[in-house]
C-alpha cells in the first residue's frame, strides 16, 4: 500500500476528546474503587512532547508545522500509538488517543503501554515530496522519546507504510545502522509484517462474529452500514461481507451510498481506488454522509473519526449492534443513550484492537529477525481478539454494566496492577 488511507472529514468535534475520555475512565476507576493515588496517575498522562518546525516547500518558501508525541503509561511496556496527519489534530485529541492506546493494549494482553502523535496538516495539499520533507523533520523532533525500548509508533488516519518507512530510516540514519522496530506498519521490504495492513478491519470482522454469537445475530441475514471507507472500513466491508453480512451502506469524506440489497464490496473498492470515492458506484443510492450513521440496519460501523455519535443523534440509531472501528466514535452522553435503548458497543479498545496486536507481532519479527507467514499471523490473531472479546464480554457480565465499562475495569485493574507492582520511583 503506497497511498495515503484517508479517512471521512466531518464537521468538526464538538466535544473535547482528552475530557471525554478522562470521563470514561473515571466512570470506571468508581466502579472499580481505584486507589486515589492511582486513579490520579492513571487519569493523566507521562509525557507530552510540542515540536514546532520549519519545512521548505516546492516553491522555495518555508512553512511552519506544529505536531505532538504524547507518551500516557508506560507501565507495562513501551509506549505504542500510531501518528495521524489531520487539518483537526489538537493536543487534546493526542493525549486521548494516547490513554485509550494503554487501555487497548492491556485489553488485548500486550507489553505495551499507550502513546500517539500528531501533525496539524491536511496532507492533501502537499506534494509527496512536501510530505516526506514534513515526515522526516518531524521523525527528528521526535526521536528524542521514541524507540524501539521506549516509544513505537504506527499508522494512522493519513498516514501509511512510506510515511512509516520514511520515519524508520530517519531514525536509522541518525543511529547509523537500521532500526525496524522504530516502527510498525512498514512495507515489507523494510521489516513489515505479513497481515499488518488488513489488521485493524480484521479484528473488527472476528469481533463482530463473537458478538454476534453472544447476541444470537446471524450474520447472514444481518445488514451493516460503515462510516469510513480508508483502510479499516474498506477491509472490514470486504470481510464482513465475505462472512455473508449484508453491507448495505458507506461513506467516505466525499459522501455516502445505500443500497437495500447490498453493495459488491469488490467492485466498490475497485470504483474508489480509480474515481477516489465511494459515490458515483452504480446501482446504489446517494444519502447524506451523515445519514450513514441512521440507517436501519443491525450493525453499525464508525470507522470514521471521533465524535460522530452524539447526545444529538444518538436517538435516531437503528442499529443492534454498534462496533467501534474508529477510536471514540462515541461521546459518553451518547453511551448512555444507546444503553438505555439496548443498543450493545463494542468498544474501539476493543473492537479496533486488532491492528495494534499485529503491529505488536511486527515489532517481535523485528527485534528477532524472524518473519512469521500470513496464516500464522492471521491465526494469531484471532486467538487474541476472542480471548480479549471473552474477558470483556465476561468482565461486564459478573460487575453487571456495559462492554465499554467492562473493558475498562479489566484494563485499568492491569495497569493498576503494574504501575503498583514496580512501585513510585524514587
Amino acid at each position: 500500500m503506497n497511498a495515503i488511507a484517508t479517512a471521512p472529514v466531518t464537521s468538526a468535534p464538538a466535544e473535547n476528546p482528552w475530557h471525554n475520555a478522562q470521563r470514561q475512565f473515571d466512570q470506571a476507576a468508581e466502579l472499580s474503587h481505584l486507589d486515589p493515588g492511582l486513579r490520579a496517575v492513571l487519569r493523566e498522562v507521562k509525557r507530552q512532547l510540542i515540536v514546532t518546525f520549519p519545512v521548505k516547500m516546492d516553491d522555495g518558501s518555508v512553512r511552519v508545522f506544529e505536531g505532538y508525541r504524547v507518551q500516557h503509561n508506560m507501565a507495562r511496556g513501551p509506549a505504542k500509538g500510531g501518528i495521524r496527519y489531520h487539518q483537526g489534530v489538537t493536543l487534546d485529541e493526542v493525549k486521548a488517543l494516547a490513554m485509550w492506546m494503554t487501555w487497548k493494549c492491556a485489553i488485548a494482553g500486550l507489553p505495551f503501554g499507550g502513546a500517539k502523535g500528531g501533525i496539524v496538516v491536511d496532507p492533501k495539499h502537499l506534494s509527496e515530496g512536501e510530505l516526506e520533507r514534513m515526515t522526516r523533520r518531524y521523525a527528528t523532533e521526535i526521536s528524542v522519546i521514541i524507540g524501539p525500548e521506549y516509544d513505537i509508533p504506527a499508522p494512522d488516519v493519513n498516514t501509511s507504510p512510506k510515511i512509516m518507512a520514511w520515519i524508520m530510516d530517519t531514525i536509522s540514519m541518525e543511529q547509523g545502522f537500521s532500526v525496524p522496530a522504530v516502527v510498525t506498519g512498514k512495507p515489507l521490504s523494510v521489516g513489515g509484517s505479513q497481515g499488518r495492513n488488513a489488521a485493524t478491519g480484521r479484528g473488527v470482522m472476528f469481533v463482530a462474529l463473537e458478538a454476534c454469537t453472544r447476541l444470537g445475530i446471524d450474520p447472514k441475514a444481518s445488514t451493516v452500514a460503515i462510516q469510513g471507507f480508508g483502510n479499516a472500513g474498506s477491509i472490514a466491508a470486504r470481510l464482513m461481507d465475505a462472512q455473508g453480512f449484508t453491507i448495505a451502506a458507506v461513506s467516505d469524506s466525499s459522501g455516502a451510498i445505500h443500497s437495500a440489497d447490498g453493495l459488491d464490496i469488490d467492485r466498490l473498492i475497485a470504483h474508489k481506488k480509480a474515481t477516489g470515492s465511494v459515490t458515483g458506484f452504480p446501482g446504489a443510492s446517494a444519502i447524506a454522509a451523515s445519514d450513514v450513521l441512521e440507517v436501519r440496519c443491525d450493525l453499525l460501523v464508525p470507522a470514521a473519526l471521533e465524535n460522530q455519535l452524539t447526545s444529538e443523534n444518538a436517538g435516531r440509531i437503528q442499529a443492534r449492534l454498534i462496533l467501534e472501528a474508529a477510536n471514540g466514535p462515541i461521546t459518553p452522553d451518547a453511551d448512555i443513550l444507546l444503553e438505555q435503548r439496548g443498543i450493545t458497543v463494542v468498544p474501539d479498545v476493543l473492537a479496533n484492537a486488532g491492528g495494534v496486536t499485529v503491529s505488536y507481532f511486527e515489532w517481535v519479527q523485528d527485534l528477532q529477525s524472524f518473519f512469521w507467514d500470513e496464516d500464522e499471523i492471521n491465526a494469531r490473531l484471532e486467538k487474541v481478539m476472542h480471548r480479549a472479546f471473552t474477558e470483556v464480554w465476561d468482565s461486564a457480565k459478573q460487575h453487571g454494566v456495559s462492554l465499554r465499562q467492562g473493558a475498562y475495569l479489566l484494563a485499568i485493574e492491569r495497569v493498576a496492577e503494574a504501575t503498583t507492582d514496580r512501585g513510585i520511583y524514587p
